[in-house]
């Protein structure tokens, strides 16, 4: 028995820098690729850190999704969020999980408090009771702003400093904007024009294919880190010498689970895999 623990142990001894090796090849040829790859620590959790307010306005603005009510994980058939509007007059919109709902806030500082809301009429089963998150939106009094993970989070507390509800922001904010279609499937696109324009606030996806205008929406989990789906995806219907470069690239949308930031002017879109289907260069509209 014991030659057999010895000669295990020494297996898994010569086994260890080829199974090192491999992984360092693999990091190389991502890194050729522009793409970084995350070291990512299994054994040591990332603790939670609080982030100033020093400009509420700027800091809550935007959609923020709900994860969390009195201590218990949201699942909702529609998803949970809000979306704090300073623009628009302290306006606050989003859905409860079943319903549209709408409202108003008031901010001073980190006291934060909810107007009534006026909600649409849908009836739902959901395991995570609408009412549940209604009841506690209506006794938030304060806030406080917390990050991990490079994500951010903003939880909800009554007037004793009791965590109602927890929010999270989605990550996708790099994703605005235009892009021109560089790759897909690793391949360059021989059609120049070939661009996109996302919007992940509103959830849209607009496009021009050198041939056809697409449209599209945009679908987030907010139970996973940069992850984004392309779902009915529409368009035109002219026939042209680059449908092959059109056709791929709808196939492309349609596969990809997630997005990872190439550089400042890049950005990858991944399959549920992990493997780049389309690579996006950053563009300015005239």
């Amino acid at each position: 028995m014991r030659k057999y623990i010895i000669i295990a142990l020494l297996l898994a001894v010569v086994m260890a820098p080829a199974s090192m090796d491999a992984r360092k090849k693999k990091d190389k040829k991502l890194e050729k690729r522009g793409v970084v790859t995350e070291k990512v620590v299994s054994d040591v959790e990332q603790p939670m850190r609080e982030i100033a307010v020093t400009n509420p306005a700027q800091q809550l603005y935007g959609e923020w999704d709900i994860v969390n009510v009195r201590k218990k994980r949201v699942y909702t058939l529609e998803r949970a969020y809000l979306y704090l509007d300073f623009a628009g007059g302290n306006k606050v919109y989003g859905n409860n999980g079943c319903n549209t709902i709408n409202g108003t806030f008031q901010l001073s500082g980190n006291n934060l408090k909810f107007g009534e809301f006026i909600s649409s009429k849908e009836s739902c089963h959901n395991i995570t009771n609408e009412k549940t998150i209604m009841h506690a939106l209506a006794d938030v009094r304060q806030f406080t702003l917390e990050t991990q993970y490079n994500a951010q989070y903003l939880n909800l507390m009554n007037s004793k400093g009791t965590v109602l509800l927890v929010l999270k922001r989605h990550n996708l904010d790099a994703m605005n904007g235009a892009w021109l279609v560089k790759e897909i499937d690793s391949e360059n696109v021989t059609e120049k024009n070939m661009r996109v324009v996302i919007d992940a606030v509103m959830q849209t996806i607009h496009g021009d294919t050198g041939c056809n205008i697409i449209n599209g929406i945009i679908t987030l989990d907010p139970a996973k880190d940069m992850a984004i789906q392309f779902e009915d995806l529409h368009s035109t219907e002219h026939n042209c010498d680059s449908i092959d470069d059109e056709t791929a690239l709808l196939l492309a949308l349609e596969s990809t689970e997630s997005c990872k930031r190439i550089n400042q002017q890049e950005m990858a879109l991944l399959d549920n895999k992990g493997n780049i289907v389309i690579v996006l260069q950053r563009i300015t509209l005239r």
